[in-house]
């Protein structure tokens, strides 16, 4: 936007629309904005204003913390916009993605949408995950994997409402260490559930779920010593 005297309110009824999408004096256009800072402007593409980000950023947001596709009728009531509306943007999102070559893409898959790595970049990926596996866990994660192993298959909701904190993150990094992974859905909810896997039982030493220790020995007094559901069938 130019600064300068304009023409006057008597001029203004005569002046001519700006044709193409171009921005007069003393306006902004949002797509206009997108490309000066290097973007690709997305459909509904707005500056953020006082009621919250532009569609672009609001995307984003929602499929960084993603850990499953999301559907465009989700997304379309968290957003309050019409559906096709961001559709729209989610494909003219993806297209930008790859037209940068960036590290990851935008996929519509099994019903949604979500972020996933470049096949290009498998091996780098593959290196960081293999590398990472002589790191020692967190407590948090080791806290989390326990959890797992004995109310398996559980979902992350379930992990997260046992340790009394969002679990997404920590659960993530388990998965990436071979340790934890997905292995079905929950009937009802259709929450992805999570359990052990071969290698968790290799690296602690043990022939089957079936060796895991008691856990009442550990557990406070007031704490009822009732069977666990999940455990048992996980040990079955």
């Amino acid at each position: 936007m130019q600064n300068g005297s304009g023409p006057g309110p008597e001029d203004m009824s005569d002046a001519p629309a700006p044709a193409g999408g171009e921005t007069g004096p003393g306006q902004t256009d949002g797509h206009a904005a997108a490309e000066q800072a290097g973007g690709h402007a997305v459909p509904g593409e707005a500056a953020p204003g006082p009621d919250g980000p532009g569609l672009r950023a609001s995307l984003e947001a929602i499929m960084l913390v993603a850990d499953e596709p999301v559907s465009e009728v989700v997304i379309a009531q968290v957003l309050e916009r019409p559906r096709a509306e961001v559709a729209g943007a989610l494909r003219e999102l993806a297209a930008s993605y790859a037209a940068e070559q960036r590290g990851f893409d935008l996929r519509e898959v099994a019903g949604g949408w979500r972020y996933y790595t470049r096949e290009e970049c498998a091996p780098v990926v593959e290196r960081f995950v293999s590398d990472g596996q002589e790191v020692r866990l967190t407590q948090a994660a080791l806290e989390t994997l326990a959890v797992v192993a004995y109310r398996q298959p559980v979902s992350r909701a379930r992990v997260s409402a046992v340790r009394g904190v969002n679990c997404d993150g920590v659960i993530r990094t388990l998965v990436l260490r071979g340790l934890v992974e997905e292995t079905s859905t929950d009937p009802e909810t259709g929450a992805i559930l999570f359990a052990t896997t071969a290698y968790f039982l290799e690296r602690l030493g043990l022939p089957s779920l079936d060796a895991l220790p008691e856990l009442a020995p550990f557990l406070p007094d007031h704490v009822d010593d009732e069977p666990d559901p999940g455990h048992e069938s996980a040990a079955s």
